[in-house]
């Protein structure tokens, strides 16, 4: 992992815990629910990758959209690689602890 794979990554779950933490500050945000509403972006910005690169092929939309909706969705999509990798590595941290 690089660093700036990883910066990207701090800072999509940065903006994902200000978007999800918006509804209830008090009880704090849920890790599942960040991680779940990562997910979701993701697919979200796959799917409207994947249509705009079809509408360019049919000429229906510009290159340099489809372009750029690959590029936000390769990001995202590293963004949540890098956490899951991290979340994984904290795991096998924990597990190595003595009890």
């Amino acid at each position: 992992m690089t660093p700036l794979i990883a910066a990207r990554a701090y800072g999509a779950a940065i903006k994902q815990s200000e978007t999800l933490g918006k509804g209830d500050s008090a009880a704090g945000t849920d890790f599942g629910a960040m991680l779940r509403g990562a997910m979701e972006n993701t697919v979200k910005s796959t799917q409207n990758a994947e249509t705009l690169m079809t509408q360019q092929a049919s000429g229906k939309a510009e290159l340099i959209d489809a372009v750029t909706a690959v590029a936000n969705a390769e990001t995202s999509l590293q963004s949540v690689i890098a956490i899951r990798d991290q979340v994984i590595s904290a795991y096998q941290e924990i597990m190595r602890m003595s009890i």
